[in-house]
């Protein structure tokens, strides 16, 4: 197995902490380095700022995870999506939080993050919440109707079996034929695709009404670990979900993790298959 990376940005508050904890959980299993990322204004904020991230790492020394801190000069807008290019990295987690804090790292304002990265998010909240030790038991994974929101369920995939995760796809109820029928053609990729991994997939029908408060509803009813969506914030495509549907998700009042990446503009289901593999 290729040595694994992932990012975590941290601002010193609480919300990076979480992320960082999550970011741990994950990485034991496939023994990744964790890349610690603090970026500042001017060089002269460097010392400090390295100091405090090598009292964090020092913190954390007992999990066995290798933790490497780094201090960027620059914003984070630019920086996160360079930095996690230039280490090649397979995940960052990142946690949001009020208007506090580095760069008011807020629900839409991680959405801003997230669409400079090439690189697949996981958004924690400030706010505590027990995080598993195993892991992500539970995956709830919308689906809409057009293609590229098939292109998170590689990952998802690959996430479900290190962590032995059971996968649920809610996909909203639809009267018109045409597009209910598309809706079946999706429950029944993603069964075949997760099947044939070796993954215990469960579908499921939900109000297209408010379809992303249904998601959360869902989600919370099913005690899940982890929502994954696609960020069509900017694609312009048509889409159930409203136009603050990501920043809903990523700052729900339930507290779930949501894993976000944005989509490639043309692959083929084939081509879909074979990428995040980690």
């Amino acid at each position: 197995m290729n040595a694994k990376t992932f990012i975590v940005p941290h601002d010193f508050t609480s919300a990076a902490d979480i992320a960082l904890e999550h970011a741990i959980i994950i990485a034991k299993p496939l023994e990744a380095t964790i890349q610690l990322l603090h970026v500042v204004s001017k060089e002269s904020q460097i010392p400090e700022s390295l100091s405090r991230l090598h009292s964090i790492v020092e913190k954390h020394n007992i999990h066995g995870i290798n933790i490497i801190p780094n201090v960027r000069v620059g914003n984070i807008f630019e920086d996160i999506g360079g930095f996690s290019a230039e280490h090649m990295a397979e995940l960052i987690i990142m946690g949001t939080h009020g208007a506090h804090g580095w760069q008011h790292i807020t629900g839409s304002n991680a959405l801003k993050v997230v669409t400079k990265s090439h690189v697949p998010f996981i958004i924690v909240q400030d706010k505590e919440k027990k995080i598993k030790q195993s892991g992500f038991d539970l995956i709830v994974v919308p689906m809409d109707l057009h293609k590229e929101t098939k292109q998170k369920l590689a990952l998802v995939a690959n996430l479900a079996q290190y962590f032995n995760s059971e996968v649920h796809v809610v996909t909203p109820d639809e009267s018109d034929e045409y597009l209910r029928n598309q809706v079946v053609s999706n429950i029944t990729f993603s069964q075949k695709f997760f099947q044939e991994r070796g993954i215990n997939v469960k579908s499921s029908i939900i109000p297209s009404s408010g379809f992303d408060k249904e998601v959360v509803k869902y989600a919370t009813s099913v005690d899940a670990d982890l929502i994954a969506i696609m960020n069509l914030s900017n694609s312009g495509l048509f889409t159930f979900f409203t136009n603050n549907y990501e920043q809903y998700i990523i700052t729900n009042d339930a507290l779930i993790p949501t894993l976000i990446l944005n989509p490639i503009e043309t692959m083929s289901d084939s081509e879909m298959s074979s990428i995040f593999t980690m």
